[in-house]
């Protein structure tokens, strides 16, 4: 499922990654341009993306942006070139659909959980982006931009799937069709992002709820969102019976065994993921 590694985005990497302490960081790093995506940044994306998620050390993924904004959306001058590598090249589109391995696919197929730390606005497909993750977090100036009919277009990445899920017909379909900017405190009071944090603490506080998961079993972390995303779908009935089926082999990990452990000698549990 990797993508080949170009040695030229090594050089020029467009996407930071690291990885401390069971949380792997991402970081959109085209700040002279707003971290608008280009080709190369959706490509370096994907492979980040993918490979925290095959990484057993990883427990939590924070995905935030460098310079003043988080990301502005497509880079609109690479997606109108039509040719060579630009996002929108008619060619491209027409003869090769394959959505499998883009970031919000893989995102949205992650077992990991994903905390999305907006330093800064996010408009079109970074708002997509953003949304794609678990759980959000905005800088007090940061802003998201649902500005797709205004330029002609519609939420490409997944913005018409998940708005409705996250604050309703009504409210998506006003959002939607009107292309409105929302604030940071605006983005909380609709339920598109948990809290709005200063800027100069937002990388504290991502990083802090980070470990917070990371602390917990993974096995257990990840089972719980594998369910919900399942639950999106499902009946109750159909749901509590597959949660039931989660359930069973989970109490027979190691992990298990040491939360109840330490539960009852009164003391922190220390998880391995297995």
């Amino acid at each position: 499922m990797n993508a080949p590694v170009n040695t030229a985005d090594i050089a020029s990497p467009e996407v930071l990654y690291e990885v401390s302490d069971h949380i792997a960081t991402i970081t959109l790093n085209r700040p002279e341009r707003m971290n608008t995506i280009s080709n190369k940044m959706l490509n370096q994306l994907t492979q980040h993306l993918i490979k925290a998620d095959a990484d057993p050390d990883v427990r939590v993924v924070i995905l935030t942006g460098t310079g003043r904004a988080f990301c502005a959306g497509l880079d609109l001058g690479e997606a109108t070139k039509g040719t060579g590598d630009g996002i929108a090249s008619g060619a491209r589109i027409a003869t090769n659909l394959d959505l499998r391995e883009t970031p919000p696919t893989v995102l949205f197929n992650m077992g990991t959980p994903t905390i999305c730390a907006l330093n800064g606005s996010a408009a079109g497909y970074g708002m997509d982006t953003a949304l794609g993750c678990d759980i959000r977090l905005m800088a007090s100036g940061a802003k998201m931009a649902a500005a797709f009919t205004k330029r002609g277009i519609l939420p490409e990445s997944g913005g018409t799937w998940f708005l409705p899920r996250l604050i309703g017909w009504s409210r998506a379909a006003e959002l939607i069709f009107t292309g409105r900017t929302l604030t940071a405190a605006e983005c909380v009071e609709m339920g598109l992002a948990s809290r709005v944090v200063p800027e100069a603490e937002l990388a504290g506080v991502a990083r802090a709820m980070a470990a917070e998961i990371a602390a917990n079993a993974p096995l257990a972390v990840q089972a719980s969102k594998r369910m919900m995303r399942m639950g999106l779908e499902e009946s109750f009935n159909d749901h509590v019976h597959h949660v039931f089926l989660q359930l069973l082999p989970l109490l027979r990990t190691e992990d298990a065994k040491e939360g109840m452990r330490a539960f009852m000698e009164k003391r922190p549990a220390k998880f391995e993921g297995r």
